[in-house]
């Protein structure tokens, strides 16, 4: 019994020593990860600055004004349109071919109706002042068009699948169209990346930060739920998806809107000079400002970008999935959602916070406690956990939506296998726990990064084919002057080329 007692002591402390010296290891390696983490967010803030101050701002502008006068002001021109096909896409639902015009509308807005619009948008008044307003308003009608663009092309070079529907996107046209293959390929690996991971860590952040100052929940425990949730709906695949998006976004963005329409209304009087006050502050910010115009103009950019997505290439990968008649159909509708994500969605939680007043007062404030702190000015301490429950639904639903990006484009590499998404939605439950125990800062600009890369790609590929999406606008609007209801598209006589084309090749018309 003595050499046996032994042997277990023996055993013991060989086995203390090894879970001790996993633990040590573990330490060591946590303690590397953060160093990179740490180096990683001083070089994105240095990299972000050049992106944003010197050349993506210049690009998104020059290129969205471009887009609107070559396709003569379409998201002006063809509003009434937009309104159309969207309601056609209400009616004719999707089928195991594919998701609808309206469901796609659904998924990314899903994505882009998140922390953007709320956390967002307060970042971005609580550093460049009423005056970045206005310049998010200026880049969602100018990424109007932009978005028109990159939708009607993913639609015209979207690939068909085995088991029915359509995929595609930023990766799908650069390979087929410009026969770029290494830009498709770091396309797919960087949307992945941003939107999959990075982005979903932001939606997380906000859903964690909110509850946890409404309900002193820790953070912990919502990481664990939200993580679990985000794991049954994306383990469920893309229809499951498009279906919960079609579920959450209408009815939430709605009661936002209203709960904003109240506000405004509360504070009626004040409105008038809250637009001068935010008209004046565009052109000549505050003392209050640091960095003067230049800080007003970034913020309201990066911020609106954030949001609308209008040439960052992620909703055309939404777009490719509809089942539509003529790709100009699905590039109206996502042109639309440019409008309501920034116009209603964003406005609502501008006017929110600007007529509250809190911002004045903020004391260092912003993020969604900021956006709280407005709601609960206006109608006392219940408003906070409202806007809890909404930002939860909002973010949620990003998350979801920015999933869809990520499995499509893993769907771009050949020899992709089951266990390879398998392996990404695993990632992407792991990336929103760590979304909601990281710090705010280190999160934002990480996305930032991501984002101006991401976007850099996209507008090089959409301004060589922009050709394209233009050559399907004027063949859609002959056939509706016409009086067709249901354009099709016949990709050789419109393009003179079916180079690249899959989907449309022996297609009549798909509605």
């Amino acid at each position: 019994m003595e050499d046996l007692a032994k042997l277990f002591d023996t055993l013991f402390s060989a086995l203390d020593a090894i879970v001790t010296g996993f633990l040590h290891s573990l330490l060591e390696v946590a303690h590397d990860l953060l160093d990179i983490v740490i180096a990683l967010h001083g070089l994105s803030e240095s990299v972000n600055a050049v992106i944003w101050t010197y050349v993506l701002v210049v690009l998104l502008i020059g290129l969205g004004l471009w887009f609107t006068v070559r396709s003569g002001f379409v998201q002006l021109r063809m509003l009434s349109e937009m309104f159309r096909v969207l309601g056609d896409g209400v009616v004719r639902k999707g089928n195991d071919k594919g998701i609808s015009s309206f469901q796609a509308f659904c998924v990314s807005t899903a994505s882009r109706v998140g922390v953007g619009n709320i956390a967002g948008v307060a970042i971005a008044i609580a550093l460049g002042g009423p005056g970045s307003v206005f310049w998010m308003w200026v880049i969602a009608f100018i990424g109007s068009a932009t978005g028109f663009v990159e939708s009607t092309l993913a639609q015209i070079y979207k690939i068909p699948k085995e088991d029915g529907g359509f995929y595609g996107g930023p990766a799908f046209y650069i390979k087929n169209a410009l026969r770029r293959n290494g830009l498709a390929r770091l396309f797919a690996i960087l949307i992945t990346i941003t939107f999959a991971l990075s982005y979903n860590s932001v939606q997380a952040n906000t859903i964690a930060s909110a509850i946890h100052s409404s309900f002193g929940v820790p953070l912990w425990i919502v990481a664990l739920a939200l993580s679990a949730l985000t794991g049954i709906v994306v383990f469920g695949g893309l229809h499951r998806i498009a279906k919960v998006a079609e579920m959450i976004v209408p009815p939430m963005a709605g009661v936002y809107i209203l709960i904003a329409l109240a506000v405004t209304l509360i504070n009626i009087r004040a409105v008038p000079d809250m637009f001068a006050t935010i008209f004046r502050e565009a052109f000549r910010p505050s003392s209050a400002v640091a960095g003067g115009l230049g800080a007003v103009v970034i913020n309201g950019i990066k911020r609106g970008l954030f949001s609308n997505e209008a040439g960052e290439g992620s909703v055309p990968n939404a777009a490719a999935s509809a089942v539509c008649s003529h790709p100009v159909k699905q590039g109206l509708v996502q042109a639309l959602g440019v409008f309501v994500d920034t116009w209603f969605v964003c406005s609502a939680t501008a006017f929110m916070i600007l007529l509250s007043g809190v911002w004045r007062t903020a004391g260092g404030k912003t993020g969604v406690v900021l956006a709280q702190e407005a709601l609960v000015s206006q109608f006392g301490s219940w408003a906070g956990y409202a806007l809890t429950m909404i930002v939860l639904f909002f973010a949620f639903s990003s998350i979801i939506g920015n999933y869809f990006y990520g499995e499509v484009n893993i769907g771009f590499f050949q020899g992709t296998r089951k266990h390879h998404f398998t392996a990404l939605r695993a990632l992407v439950v792991g990336m929103v726990f760590f979304g909601c125990m990281a710090d705010l800062k280190i999160v934002w600009d990480l996305a930032d990064l991501c984002m101006g890369l991401l976007s850099l790609t996209n507008l090089y590929a959409i301004a060589h084919l922009c050709p394209q999406a233009f050559a399907a606008l004027s063949d859609y609007a002959s056939q509706r002057r016409a009086g067709r209801k249901d354009p099709t598209f016949s990709p050789g006589r419109v393009l003179g080329s079916t180079r690249g084309v899959h989907a449309w090749k022996a297609a009549d018309g798909n509605d």
